[in-house]
């Protein structure tokens, strides 16, 4: 197995990428992309460069690719952000040079179709930090919210144990970015209900892994960065969230299934499993609706479980995916999840 190497950590007035290694879509939405940056600068005290591909829509994976390569190799760049997901990013990762970024790490930030990328440098030994898209959490409408700032700053600046909190307030809820009045205000929130356990009865620390659910499923059926001995993710702690395609309850069953049947679902001593995101522009829910959608995709989930994995602790609704707030996971690093104190803690 890889040994596993920590980024060194950034100080403010570092350089940091932001690249597109899935869509362009900073050239299509320039508002919350240039919010993005503007707080990269004012609100962390960090510079962010460009690349070629970065605000192109319609980039061949080989131009995502170099750029990738050119940001790592950067020896001026200390960080390297994601603008936002896609849904194709796995045409790149054949492309990616596994030993330049291995002898280049640096953090690495994203999460949705990132994903692909998060599972290729775990494969690779970098730990990466799942979260964080400039034009998304940076971007925000309004403000950063206060729990996704905290979060990414410990992620960026400090070394250790770091403790994740449910939200108190949170939403799905979206606004048209072409819209300009949308970013005159903060997006309404709802109360937080906390996380639910199962199988609460014991502390487990172990490496993590996962991301988007939807992207694990599409590497399991490609058969790219899913380790072929799934005893590297004994005792290990997946996290996994789904995106605003809200997949059905089936098909987060199936992927799990899938996973089961690989012999790799079991291997995990724990499973973070993020807040649905039960509304999007194709499907605006109500709040019934919503709250239908996601205990049928909790059902799924448990349904996995007992199949598969039936003493496997599980805590739900942890707000790390396409829900806002979001809190910064490190892929590849240590969590801690401690049952009978309801607690889970972070290592960055």
């Amino acid at each position: 197995m890889t040994r596993t190497v920590h980024p060194p950590k950034l100080v403010p007035g570092d350089r940091v990428a932001v690249v597109s290694p899935s869509a362009g879509l900073p050239a299509l939405f320039p508002r919350p992309y240039e919010l993005g940056l503007q707080r990269l600068r004012t609100v962390f005290g960090l510079e962010p460069v460009e690349y070629p591909a970065t605000r192109k829509m319609g980039a061949t994976p080989g131009e995502r690719a170099d750029d990738l390569h050119a940001a790592f190799a950067d020896p001026a760049v200390k960080a390297v952000f994601a603008s936002i997901g896609g849904d194709d990013q796995i045409t790149v990762l054949p492309l990616l040079d596994r030993e330049l970024l291995r002898a280049h790490p640096k953090p690495f930030f994203g999460y949705s179709d990132n994903t692909n990328l998060h599972a290729f440098l775990w494969n690779t030994g970098v730990v990466s930090y799942h979260g964080g898209s400039v034009m998304v959490e940076l971007g925000r409408p309004g403000a950063m919210a206060p729990l996704t700032a905290e979060s990414l700053r410990a992620a960026l600046f400090t070394t250790g144990p770091y403790e994740v909190k449910p939200a108190g307030v949170w939403t799905d809820k979206a606004r048209d970015w072409a819209d300009p009045a949308t970013f005159e205000a903060e997006p309404e929130t709802r109360r937080g209900s906390g996380w639910t356990w199962v199988n609460a009865d014991r502390v487990v620390e172990g490496r993590s892994w996962g991301g988007c659910l939807e992207i694990i499923g599409r590497l399991l059926m490609a058969d790219r960065e899913v380790a072929h001995d799934p005893a590297v993710h004994d005792g290990g702690v997946l996290f996994l969230e789904t995106s605003e395609d809200m997949p059905s309850s089936d098909e987060v069953f199936h992927t799990l299934r899938n996973m089961g049947e690989r012999g790799l679902l079991q291997r995990f001593s724990a499973l973070l499993m993020g807040r649905p995101k039960a509304w999007s522009f194709e499907r605006p829910n109500s709040s019934e609706e919503g709250a239908r959608y996601a205990a049928e995709q909790r059902a799924a989930v448990l349904r996995a479980l007992k199949m598969y994995a039936p003493d496997t602790m599980a805590v739900f609704d942890v707000d790390l995916g396409h829900t806002d707030p979001q809190v910064i996971l490190p892929y590849g690093g240590v969590i801690r999840v401690d049952g009978p104190a309801r607690r889970i803690i972070v290592t960055y």
